[in-house]
């Protein structure tokens, strides 16, 4: 049974930081191309981060140059720096697992907001 369990969510001021991680079992992780996606109230889910299993990386625009994105094969965790976040960063934010298929986490909200 496929698990991704995210946490780091949180309220935070404008301008402020979270880190975002998000826990995989039951994949061989390590082949798992890994992403975040974000859903605010009202609105279309949005892609917004990506790390292939050789750790390339690849972001939104909207996140570009604010949003890091990583991972620790040996713990199974894929990880969401988010950086001088903005009001309209508040959203739902999901990881997601490829391998094969498209295995999705349960979200952890993030609100910014003072």
């Amino acid at each position: 049974q496929v698990q991704l369990v995210e946490s780091g969510g949180g309220l935070v001021q404008p301008g402020g930081s979270l880190r975002l991680s998000c826990t995989a079992s039951g994949i061989i992780f390590s082949f798992a191309a890994m992403h975040w996606y974000r859903q605010a109230p009202g609105k279309e889910r949005e892609w917004v981060a990506g790390i292939t299993s050789s750790a390339a990386t690849n972001y939104a625009d909207s996140v570009k140059g604010r949003f890091t994105i990583s991972r620790d094969n040996a713990k199974n965790t894929v990880y969401l720096q988010m950086n001088s976040l903005k009001p309209e960063d508040t959203a739902v934010y999901y990881c997601t697992a490829v391998v094969a298929t498209q295995y999705w986490g349960q979200g952890t909200q993030v609100t910014v907001s003072s």
